[in-house]
């Protein structure tokens, strides 16, 4: 079984964001970039699931411009197969990137599709659900444990939900979206760092895809949230009350 694993260059989780003079988006230059953080774990999962000898291959998969090719390197040297490089210069929605992963799907047959839940720049939790309907395949979001059963063609997904787990049953081929407890991304090794060096990846074009891109969204502005107000130390438990009924009025 082949693996396909979409991952997403973003902004580092431990870089304070900045939004842009004209409030056009988030300040990007000469910021620290990383693979997204779901993204990782869906790459572990698929390195995971090809150690258990249930996978033959992970193809990583990257969308956007000439810099996505560091986030493939990274994803080669954590053990990956194969990377694919889809060079799209322009700001692209999870519409247009469920299409694109589609046209990678249709070519390249895998037997499983994974990504991330959501990407932690625009939060959009969009692009997994599109693909699959796209596709037409069976599809488990935010998943904490994934279990194969070869004989069948079956893989059992646990996700959390708001009342406990919640379990279902997908026939492959499948999309799968991970979450955050599924597992533990491993750390690249010096000596897979260089190897992914000198490792080939394959560049493609929308076009080459026969994928039209255009722009389904528009992003109006980009702005702070309101800064907190510092909090007051109160002298008693009867002056909290007194905040509460009289200022708060949640009493």
């Amino acid at each position: 079984m082949k693996i396909i694993v979409a991952i997403k260059r973003v902004v580092d989780y431990a870089v304070k964001i900045r939004v842009k003079p004209d409030k056009s988006g988030v300040e990007t230059s000469n910021v620290k970039m990383s693979m997204n953080p779901f993204c990782e774990i869906a790459l572990e999962e698929a390195l995971r699931i090809k150690e258990s000898g249930r996978a033959s291959e992970v193809v990583v998969v990257s969308v956007g411009p000439a810099q996505c090719v560091d986030t493939l390197r990274t994803g080669l040297a954590m053990g990956a197969d194969r990377a694919i490089h889809v060079d799209y210069p322009g700001t692209l929605y999870p519409l247009s990137i469920a299409k694109i992963l589609k046209a990678l799907v249709d070519a390249e047959k895998p037997g499983l599709l994974l990504l991330g839940k959501q990407a932690i720049d625009d939060d959009c939790n969009q692009t997994g659900q599109m693909v699959a309907g796209l596709l037409k395949w069976p599809q488990a979001t935010f998943a904490s444990k994934v279990v194969f059963d070869e004989e069948n063609k079956v893989a059992t997904v646990d996700r959390e939900v708001d009342g406990g787990i919640e379990t279902l049953s997908l026939d492959l081929p499948a999309v799968i979206t991970t979450d955050l407890r599924l597992n533990q991304p491993r750390y690249a090794t010096l000596p897979n760092i260089m190897k992914a060096k000198s490792k080939v990846i394959k560049k493609v074009t929308p076009h080459d895809l026969n994928v039209e891109i255009k722009s389904d969204l528009e992003a109006v502005q980009v702005a702070e949230p309101p800064k907190r107000k510092s909090g007051t130390v109160l002298s008693s438990v009867d002056e909290l009350i007194d905040r509460l009924k009289n200022e708060a009025r949640v009493i």
